[in-house]
């Protein structure tokens, strides 16, 4: 599928129109057409700091997202590129680049808020880029990260008290990069060298103070930790001369400051081997079609004036994906049974026979290409008797018999006709009834053998699932473990005491796993 996109030049997502975010059918028209999985990178940050240089280099040019040489922000709403990966051939990347924050131009900053909450929804990977050093200033304009409770919901039904766990919001965000610009510090800490990932920790420390101003400094630093347990930092110096900015893009590397090459060359390589494929809860890989479903989902939320629901967007695109299967299974019935079946067979247990062969093989299927099938409501419409009455149903050919007496015959002799055909559909009736309760009986005992396979196809995956969420689950322990522990270590008694309460209850979760439901 790679060597199938044609994508000269990025297009707009998801429009900002008058502070109306709208999704562009064309951009969703390419998504849907690409059937592999996707790595999705999303870039956002304040206006004019070069975001979308980066992200032209992630997409192996030098022109591409608009880069603009003045103070006016050029990108507004969020664009798209979907470029073939460099590294992974089976994967599709997708690049996202945001309008700028904080642009005096709109004075809004709810849209501000909506664009960097999409961009965390829709991203594996979220890239945060900033100028100079992170100060409490660089915290300050990154505050939308301390909003992102009041602008996304994990679950449709939060916990009881109303707030809901951070480890639920863990399992569906993207790792955290952060690239600071025309970075100038020494990265040294008491006369020792530091690494940039090392120096982003450092920066992330928070004030054993109670004060408010404590609050607010530790406020956007513990959602960092509590929501990206993944961070990376790289830091960039200037890449050119003041002047030459505004000829960035036609500027070749020679030309550019030697160190700023080699650290964009270092990003790019972090992002295509750590970048991640975008995926739901469930271990649910996106892909193209996916990926559209989400972007429609998380708008139209905004655009209602709901708050976009990770868990909704999950079961929204599970329901269209389900009938998809449920198309895709009877299809392939139908297409075995024409290929193994010559109607009229010579008894009915051998129609039910090869009936029994091909719905197995179109419960594989649907298994394959379903999930989140909700009290089975999908599964169901897969049953034995339905699905086989409505192949009969389309291989019927009725031809009515008419029995034609001959107008030559005598009263008699019609007498006698009559009578004949009354003893023979005597005699038919009682035939058809005993053959009826055979057919009645084989019947089900092809019912029962068809709810025996469905329920070992469902045993099967369900026991797949159960692992692929625990998975899930001990990764998010683990994550806030290590989070526990570096907060004891820092000696924050109640960001430790909170974080242990969500371990208690992601432990019960995992204690309290899903028995096998059965149909």
């Amino acid at each position: 599928m790679a060597s199938a996109i044609h994508m000269p030049e990025p297009l707009c997502l998801i429009e900002n129109t008058n502070g109306r975010l709208v999704a562009n059918p064309k951009a969703l028209t390419i998504l849907s057409a690409i059937t592999q999985p996707v790595v999705v990178v999303a870039i956002v940050g304040l206006y004019r700091t070069g975001k979308s240089y980066l992200m032209n280099k992630l997409a192996g040019k030098s022109k591409g997202f608009s880069l603009g040489s003045t103070v006016q922000s050029h990108t507004k709403g969020i664009w798209m590129w979907c470029v073939p990966h460099p590294q992974k051939p089976n994967r599709t990347l997708v690049l996202l680049d945001t309008e700028g924050l904080g642009d005096v131009e709109k004075g809004d900053n709810q849209n501000d808020s909506w664009i960097f909450a999409l961009a965390i929804l829709l991203s594996s990977t979220f890239v945060y880029n900033s100028m100079g050093t992170i100060n409490q200033q660089a915290m300050d304009q990154l505050h939308y990260v301390t909003e992102l409770t009041d602008r996304i919901r994990a679950k449709s039904s939060p916990e009881e008290d109303g707030v809901e766990d951070s480890a639920d919001f863990v399992s569906f965000f993207p790792d955290f990069v952060w690239t600071l610009r025309d970075f100038s510090l020494d990265l040294e800490t008491d006369g020792q060298c530091i690494t940039p990932d090392e120096y982003l920790e450092n920066s992330l420390k928070l004030k054993k103070g109670t004060s408010e101003k404590d609050k607010m400094f530790n406020l956007p630093r513990l959602c960092i930790r509590k929501f990206f347990p993944n961070k990376k930092c790289f830091i960039f110096d200037r890449p050119t001369q003041r002047k030459q900015l505004s000829r960035l893009e036609e500027l070749r590397d020679d030309e550019l400051d030697s160190e700023f090459v080699h650290q964009a060359a270092l990003f790019c390589a972090y992002i295509f081997s750590n970048s991640k494929t975008k995926t739901l809860s469930g271990g649910i890989k996106v892909n193209g079609p996916r990926l559209e479903t989400l972007v429609l989902t998380y708008v139209s939320a905004i655009s209602s004036g709901d708050l976009p629901c990770m868990e909704n967007a999950v079961l929204a695109l599970a329901e269209i994906e389900n009938s998809a299967a449920v198309q895709k299974a009877i299809a392939h019935y139908d297409q075995q049974m024409d290929q193994k079946v010559q109607l009229p067979t010579e008894t009915l247990q051998e129609l039910l026979d090869l009936h029994g062969a091909c719905e197995r093989e179109a419960i594989t299927v649907f298994m394959k290409n379903s999930f989140k099938d909700v009290d089975q409501v999908f599964q169901k419409k897969l049953a034995a008797e339905a699905v086989l009455q409505e192949y009969l149903k389309s291989k019927e050919s009725v031809t009515d018999a008419i029995l034609q007496t001959d107008q030559t015959l005598s009263e008699k002799e019609k007498l006698i006709e009559v009578e004949r055909a009354k003893a023979e559909a005597a005699q038919a009736a009682t035939k058809m009834l005993e053959e009826m309760q055979i057919k009645n009986q084989q019947m089900m005992e092809q019912k029962e053998k068809s709810h025996q396979e469905h329920v070992r196809q469902l045993t099967e995956k369900m026991e797949q699932d159960r692992a692929q969420l625990r998975k899930e689950q001990e990764r998010t322990l683990s994550l806030k473990l290590e989070e526990q522990a570096r907060l004891l270590k820092e000696g924050f008694r109640n960001e430790n005491k909170q974080l242990q309460n969500e371990i208690q209850k992601l432990q019960q979760k995992m204690e309290e796993r899903p028995s096998c439901v059965l149909i």
